[in-house]
């Protein structure tokens, strides 16, 4: 039996084995796909032992994206870019990392917006500098866009993302939020703000122009306080189940040799099933 995995600390809240025990279904593959609870200290001694476990390989989540990016023996050019790693295999006994947030996050903005969005949204605001916002920042200019802004409590923290391109990026704290907005095309919550158990995120929409898109990677909830206040606006908005989703089918093609869809069916399993752990 093949065999994958989702390792965190915590880990019970991840919906990633919903997602390819459904893939697993739909295509009739003996796998399974298991969660591994790993605390930190415990990690590398995890991922240099996969071999022996019997897994073929895996997703990495919080916190340990990082340090997965430190142990892989071999990095594709978006996690080196990244320095995080969100996808690993086996491939004769080399451990590979790879970091799938980056095509997760506009695959999902083109399921929600169509395709051709980039050229309607040129000028984006994201909201955060962590690992999420380097994804996301990513993900935007390589598609194209003109102007990057990102928006952190710390601007020092933003370093790494304007290094990809300082021609187009550049940081500002979040007091000047407000005037960027009146700027802004696409306005981005890449940190965990909104999330259940979270702080709120504090923003006013108002300033946004009214062709502008609002998206969220958060989807626990699936509806934040910040879509919602757009959709109040009649502004397009992304959810952030849509790069959960969009992220994993690498990884599934990876470890179990076939390319899966990401299908309504499946949102709608998904959605369920949030809906059933907000009750």
């Amino acid at each position: 039996m093949l065999k994958a995995f989702v390792a965190g600390h915590p880990i019970s809240h991840s919906r990633s084995p919903l997602i390819h025990g459904y893939w697993l279904r739909r295509h009739g593959i003996d796998g399974a796909y298991e969660t591994a609870d790993v605390p930190p200290a415990d990690f590398p001694r995890f991922l240099r032992g996969l071999g022996l476990s019997g897994y073929m390989g895996g997703n990495v989540t919080l916190p340990h994206k990082e340090t997965a990016f430190r142990v892989a023996d071999a990095l594709s050019a978006r996690a080196q870019r990244l320095r995080a790693v969100n996808t690993v295999w086996l491939e004769d006994g080399v451990l590979h990392g790879d970091n799938t947030d980056v095509t997760g996050f506009v695959e999902s903005l083109d399921a929600a917006l169509g395709r051709g969005w980039e050229e309607a949204h040129r000028r984006a605001l994201v909201l955060g500098a962590g690992g999420a916002a380097r994804a996301v920042a990513a993900g935007l200019l390589d598609r194209g866009l003109a102007r990057v802004l990102v928006a952190a409590r710390d601007p020092d923290k933003a370093a790494p993302i304007l290094a990809y391109d300082p021609a187009r990026v550049s940081a500002l704290p979040f007091e000047a939020l407000a005037e960027a907005l009146a700027r802004t095309d696409l306005l981005v919550n890449a940190t965990s703000l909104g999330m259940t158990g979270k702080d709120p995120l504090p923003i006013d929409l108002a300033p946004l122009p009214d062709h502008a898109a609002v998206a969220d990677i958060v989807y626990a909830p699936l509806e934040t306080d910040l879509l919602r206040a757009a959709r109040a606006r009649g502004l397009a908005a992304v959810d952030g189940l849509g790069m959960l989703l969009h992220q994993a089918v690498p990884g599934f093609q990876r470890w179990f040799g076939v390319r899966p869809q990401v299908t309504p069916e499946l949102r709608a399993l998904v959605e369920a099933d949030l809906e059933r752990i907000a009750r």
